[in-house]
C-alpha cells in the first residue's frame, strides 16, 4: 500500500498553509497598528535618557566624595570652655517633647494661633512674729503678704492667656486666697485685658482690667516678686492689692536710639484697688487715710478718672550689664470731698549683671530700687459734729534690694525700706505716730532662695521692723515661702 507518502504530502500541505496564514496575520497586524511602533520608539528614547541621567548623577557623586576625602578634618582644641560645655551636656537632662498646652488652636493663614494657655501658680507661707496677729496684719499690710502666725495661703493664681486673632492677644488672671482673719475663701479678678499687636508707629493699646504701670513692682504679680511681701511704701500708697482698675492704656515705643517707651493710661479711680483715690467705704473703715472720714463721690466728668504718665528707658552699658530707669506720675480725685485730689510720683532704677559665660543662669546680680511720694490733699469736712480743715498729707519712702545668685539654684539677698510722712492723722489715730500706715518705718529683710527647678521655689525671709506705732517700737518675723507652678506660665529664670 502507498498510504504513507500520501499522508506525508497531506501533512506538508497543512503545515505550509499554517505558515502562510501566520505570516499573513503578522503582516496584517503590523500594517493595522502603526501606533504600536511609535510607542516602542518613545519608550526606547526615555530609557536612553534615564540611563544618561543615572550615569551623570553617579559621576557627580564620585566628585563630591573625592572632594570630601581631600578636605582637612577640623580639630577642636581641648580648651577649658569646651570641657565645660561637655560637662554641661552630660549633666543636663535630655529635652522631653511635651504636648502643646493650649486647649484650643486655630489655623490662620500660614500660622496657628494658640488661643488658650492655662496655668496655675500657688504661693504658701509659714512662720511667726514677735507681734500678735492683729499687729502682724498691720506690719504685713499687703493682701498677699504672710499675715498670720502659722500658715498663710498667699494666693493661687489661675491664668488664661492666648491670641484672640492676628490683631489682639488676651489675658485673664483669677486669684484665690483665704482671709487670714476669718478663714473665708476670696476670689478676685486680678486682671483681664486685651492688647493690640498690629498698630503702626510703635503704638500699642491695652484695654480692660489691669495693673497700673507705675514703677517696677506695682505691675507685677506676687509670684514675680523676689521677696515674700510687698514693700511698705507700696502698701501705703497703693493699698493691700496694688493699684489696678478698669481702663485703657496707650504705649508708644519712641524712635530714640535706645529702648524708650511712653505710657499714658486712664482708669476708674474707685474701689479698694484704688485706695489712695476714690477708694470705697469698706476700705476706709479698716484703713482711713490720715484718719479722714469717707465721702462718697460720683464721677462727674473725665477729670474724676485716674491718669498715669510713665517714661521708661533701658540701656546696655556692656555685654554683661543691663540698666532700666523710669519716671512715673499719677493724678486723680480722692475720697475726702469734692475738691480732694491725689498726686503720686516716683522714680525707679534696676540693674542686672549676668556674665557672658554662666551655668544655668548663675552667677547673677540684680539691684532694684524705687522711691515715691504722695500728696494727698484732703478736702474740708463737716457733718455737724466733726469739722476738719482742708489739709495736705504727704507720704514718701523707698526700698532698695540686691539679690545675688551664687550657685546652681541658690540666691541670697538683702532689702532695706524706709517710709515716713508729714501732716497729722486725725480722729482715731490722734497723730501720725499712732497711724500704722503713716508712721515712720524701717525694715531690713535678708533672704535666701532655693529653686529646685524653674517651676518651684522656696524662700526663707527674716524681717526686722522698727515702727513708731508699735508699743515696743520693733518686731521680729520669720517666714518660709513655698511656690509651685504648672501649665503654660513662663518658668522662673535661673
Amino acid at each position: 500500500m502507498r498510504t504513507t507518502p500520501t499522508i506525508q504530502r497531506v501533512l506538508m500541505t497543512i503545515i505550509s498553509l499554517a505558515i502562510l496564514i501566520i505570516g499573513t496575520d503578522t503582516i496584517w497586524a503590523e500594517n493595522k497598528n502603526p501606533e504600536l511602533e511609535a510607542l516602542k520608539q518613545v519608550v526606547e528614547e526615555l530609557q536612553r535618557r534615564d540611563a544618561e541621567k543615572e550615569k551623570r548623577l553617579e559621576e557627580i557623586q564620585r566628585q563630591i566624595d573625592a572632594m570630601r576625602s581631600q578636605a582637612p578634618t577640623p580639630q577642636k582644641s581641648a580648651t577649658a570652655e569646651s570641657a565645660l560645655e561637655k560637662a554641661v551636656q552630660e549633666m543636663e537632662p535630655q529635652a522631653i517633647t511635651t504636648a502643646p498646652s493650649d486647649l484650643l488652636a486655630r489655623q490662620v493663614g500660614g500660622s496657628t494661633l494658640r488661643l488658650i494657655d492655662v496655668s496655675l501658680d500657688a504661693l504658701f507661707a509659714a512662720g511667726s512674729s514677735s507681734e500678735p496677729e492683729r499687729s502682724i496684719r498691720q506690719l504685713e499690710g499687703g493682701d498677699h503678704d504672710p499675715r498670720k502666725r502659722g500658715f498663710t495661703v498667699q494666693q493661687a493664681e489661675l491664668s488664661l492667656t492666648g491670641a484672640v486673632d492676628p490683631y489682639l492677644t488676651g489675658e485673664a488672671h483669677i486669684i484665690y486666697l483665704i482671709d487670714p482673719a476669718v478663714g473665708d475663701t476670696r476670689v478676685e479678678l486680678e486682671e483681664a485685658f486685651l492688647t493690640t499687636q498690629a498698630l503702626p508707629y510703635g503704638l500699642q493699646l491695652k484695654a480692660g482690667q489691669f495693673f497700673t504701670e507705675f514703677g517696677q513692682l506695682n505691675p507685677q504679680h506676687p509670684h514675680q516678686w523676689d521677696w515674700l511681701d510687698q514693700p511698705v511704701i507700696h502698701t501705703r500708697l497703693f493699698g493691700p492689692d496694688g493699684l489696678r482698675q478698669t481702663g485703657v492704656r496707650l504705649g508708644w515705643l519712641t524712635p530714640l536710639p535706645w529702648y524708650s517707651q511712653l505710657y499714658v493710661s486712664a482708669q476708674n479711680a474707685n474701689g479698694e484697688t484704688a485706695a489712695g483715690f476714690l477708694s470705697n467705704e469698706d476700705f476706709f473703715k479698716e484703713r482711713p487715710i490720715g484718719g479722714r472720714p469717707f465721702v462718697q463721690r460720683d464721677v462727674r466728668n473725665m477729670t474724676d478718672l485716674l491718669y498715669l504718665l510713665r517714661w521708661e528707658n533701658s540701656w546696655n552699658p556692656s555685654e554683661t550689664v543691663t540698666t532700666k530707669f523710669g519716671l512715673s506720675g499719677l493724678f486723680g480725685p480722692n475720697a475726702t470731698g469734692s475738691d480732694g485730689h491725689t498726686r503720686i510720683y516716683g522714680t525707679d532704677l534696676k540693674l542686672t549683671w549676668r556674665p557672658t559665660v554662666s551655668f544655668r543662669g548663675r552667677p547673677f546680680f540684680l539691684w532694684q530700687s524705687e522711691a515715691m511720694g504722695r500728696d494727698y490733699l484732703a478736702d474740708r469736712f463737716s457733718d455737724g459734729t466733726i469739722t476738719l480743715p482742708r489739709k495736705l498729707l504727704r507720704d514718701w519712702g523707698f526700698y532698695t534690694q540686691g539679690l545675688y545668685g551664687f550657685s546652681d539654684g541658690w540666691a541670697a539677698g538683702l532689702r532695706y525700706e524706709y517710709a515716713s510722712g508729714s501732716g497729722a492723722s486725725v480722729l482715731a489715730f490722734n497723730g501720725r505716730d499712732a497711724d500704722p500706715f503713716r508712721d515712720d518705718r524701717h525694715r531690713i529683710s535678708p533672704l535666701v532662695v532655693w529653686h529646685p527647678t524653674e517651676f518651684s521655689r522656696l524662700r526663707l525671709q527674716y524681717n526686722y521692723d522698727r515702727a513708731d506705732h508699735l508699743e515696743s517700737h520693733d518686731a521680729h518675723s520669720v517666714w518660709l515661702g513655698v511656690e509651685f507652678l504648672y501649665g503654660a506660665h513662663p518658668a522662673h529664670k535661673y
